[in-house]
């Protein structure tokens, strides 16, 4: 257990990554509440989209962010963190806000999208980083589940403010402020992250005692080690080709390309899911999908947890954490009855209810892998190369997320008259896209093995 007499100056830091990423979620998940006036038909004020058209937006933003992903993590880890993630947020707000200027063109709607989606790349890399550089390997689940569970916190705003947004101002100025005001909250939080983080080498906040327990299980960056030392080894990076040469990069790779589109599937078509399943519109919406994305908090911080309880129990680190994942990859499982229990002529009133009650445990339990498949990049790979490995995961995810994107797209689109059926087949594909890449990640990387030779 941590002495008393360690500080916990490191939970501030998480705590501004925590936020950071509730902005990034909030600016992301806008346009999957104004899916419904953009998909209305021009006759009734809408923009005429089809279900096609949506889902070719939301794949050129996912598209953008996979592709640039691995070299904004390249980037963040030449210039570190402080300024990458800073760069990163005044990107997507910038381009966040200008999806308010470009009208019903999905042509142009996509192409604005996509470079919001090149300042979104750099969230997840610089703030997995940061996680490495101020915990110890044995906390860092738990505080990347923390600041993980910004992407639902994100989602809850999101889903409460937008549709209140259409409503209160009407859809043909309500979308466009949505866009705007959700953009510039970031440049509030740039105040926050420019005046309190440095790394730990550099905080005057940080005492020694604390310094030594962040650094306690890293033999690169010891207590003893001089200043100059510790941020030399924050600052460099290592060559793509070079980590792509790694069994624990490809591994992350797999976990990460499979399961990230379950989320993107998430964000921007629950809304989409719940019109057409039961006939929730406007604010009937903000209920089901606030519950949905609250409850996933709870899998984000609590899956962070549990490999910690194995930790404390003396099992090795890598074990403890593919143990937790291999847990966490069962409850999706249960996706598969979605659609049994979401039956209205078996459940009558109540398969909204237990529908949505299905859906939280698959929203919580990805939420509580992705807090844990993060951490394996930082129990293997040394602190220089860490931005760079979870860009190449984000690409994967990125590319994955395309995918599930289109098939959502193109399936409602070809069932338009059955989207239940549509929607059988993605939760189907969702309740299964945990337990199989587990399998591969433990055959490539069966046992811990960190990399010593970068």
């Amino acid at each position: 257990m941590e002495k008393s007499s360690i500080g916990k100056y490191r939970w501030v830091i998480v705590t501004l990554l925590l936020f950071s990423t509730t902005i990034n979620y909030m600016d992301r998940q806008v346009i999957g509440y104004v899916k419904e006036f953009f998909c209305m038909p021009v006759a009734k004020g809408g923009f005429g989209w089809t279900d096609t058209d949506y889902s070719d937006v939301t794949s050129a933003f996912t598209a953008f962010y996979a592709t640039v992903t691995i070299l904004a993590g390249y980037i963040i880890d030449k210039i570190g963190t402080k300024l990458g993630l800073a760069l990163s947020l005044i990107i997507w707000s910038i381009f966040g806000i200008l999806n308010a200027f470009v009208g019903g063109s999905v042509a142009v709607h996509a192409f604005v999208r996509s470079l919001f989606g090149i300042g979104e790349a750099g969230n997840f890399p610089a703030s997995i980083k940061t996680v490495a550089e101020w915990f110890p390997k044995k906390e860092r689940a738990l505080a990347t589940g923390i600041f993980n569970s910004g992407a639902n916190l994100g989602a809850m705003v999101t889903s409460l403010f937008v549709p209140w947004c259409l409503v209160y101002f009407g859809y043909q100025q309500g979308w466009k402020l949505a866009y705007i005001i959700t953009g510039v909250v970031g440049f509030i939080w740039l105040f926050f992250w420019f005046a309190i983080y440095t790394t730990p080498a550099k905080s005057k906040k940080l005492g020694q005692e604390e310094f030594d327990f962040i650094h306690s299980d890293d033999v690169a960056v010891h207590a003893a080690a001089s200043e100059d030392v510790a941020v030399k080894e924050v600052n460099t990076s290592v060559p793509w080709k070079k980590l792509f040469g790694y069994r624990q990069t490809w591994a992350f790779f797999t976990g990460k390309f499979v399961t990230d589109g379950v989320w993107w599937f998430l964000l921007f078509w629950l809304p989409d899911y719940l019109k057409k399943q039961f006939g929730f519109t406007g604010h009937s919406v903000m209920l089901p999908t606030f519950i949905v994305y609250g409850i996933a908090i709870i899998g984000s911080v609590f899956g962070g947890s549990i490999p910690l309880f194995f930790i404390n129990r003396g099992m090795e680190v890598y074990k403890a954490r593919m143990t937790a994942m291999l847990i966490i990859a069962l409850f999706p499982l249960v996706l598969i009855s979605t659609q049994y229990f979401g039956d209205k002529a078996i459940f009558g009133d109540s398969a909204a209810t237990l529908a949505i009650a299905v859906i939280c445990i698959g929203a919580a339990a990805h939420q509580a892998w992705s807090a844990n498949l993060f951490s394996t990049v930082s129990d293997m790979f040394p602190k220089k190369a860490i931005g760079s490995v979870v860009g190449i995961g984000g690409m994967a995810g990125g590319i994955g997320g395309v995918l599930i994107q289109q098939m959502a797209g193109r399936l409602n689109t070809h069932y338009a008259a059955t989207p239940q059926t549509a929607y059988l087949i993605m939760f189907v594909f969702c309740a299964v896209a945990y337990i199989i890449p587990w399998t591969i990640m433990k055959i490539l990387v069966p046992r811990f093995r960190p990399i010593t030779d970068l």
